[in-house]
């Protein structure tokens, strides 16, 4: 989709530098995608009670040899 937007030449100039990419289309492609990912990630919080560890599961046997 192509579209016209106006975008603070400071903010991207740093975004470019902080994200290593090189063009301005990739930042925001890049800033769309992780913006995306953020909003449709599942909060840990909200799964609360809805996992069940199968029987005899001991999750701190896990931690033995930190």
């Amino acid at each position: 989709m192509r579209t016209n937007i106006v975008i603070d030449d400071d903010m991207m100039q740093t975004a470019m530098e902080v994200s290593g990419i090189r063009t301005k289309k990739g930042v925001v492609e890049q800033a769309i995608r992780e913006f995306v990912a953020r909003r449709t990630r599942k909060d840990i919080r909200d799964l609360r009670g809805k996992i069940r560890f199968a029987d005899g599961y001991d999750y701190k046997a896990g931690r033995k040899g930190r």
